[in-house]
């Protein structure tokens, strides 16, 4: 597919998991813990340019809501799809993320990453057959 992932996650090892399956069907990869001020982040994100970014909502130094509010607001980055691939599953973290924009919504207690990973190649496919 040759297309560009964003992945903002906090545990090492779903990341690392994220990352090198997405590696083994052809999408470039650029990640961040979310480690780093909200700022940087953004700045990080925009210089990238990513088709596609994946965010954790638990993060430990920033609120991903607020990354997901920046990025949607954000002139160059607000149509960019946007996937949450949260531990939290109560709906109003479900509702709010739709409000801010948020293109698709997964829990990761109901997905491990082999089935989130298929579900997200499927709705990329869709969205490039129907271009």
């Amino acid at each position: 597919m040759n297309k560009k992932i964003y992945i903002l996650e906090d545990d090492a090892n779903m990341l690392s998991g994220l990352q090198a399956k997405l590696s083994l069907v052809n999408f470039s990869c650029k990640t961040s813990s979310g480690n780093v001020r909200i700022e940087e982040i953004i700045k990080d994100i925009r210089m990238y340019n990513p088709d596609y970014l994946i965010i954790d909502l638990v993060l430990p130094k920033i609120d991903g809501f607020n990354i997901v509010k920046l990025i949607k607001e954000d002139e160059i980055l607000k149509h960019k799809i946007l996937f949450v691939f949260t531990s939290l599953s109560d709906n109003d973290s479900r509702e709010k993320s739709e409000r801010l924009g948020v293109d698709h919504f997964f829990v990761k207690g109901e997905l491990g990453i082999d089935e989130f990973i298929e579900k997200f190649i499927n709705i990329i496919k869709n969205k490039e057959k129907n271009k």
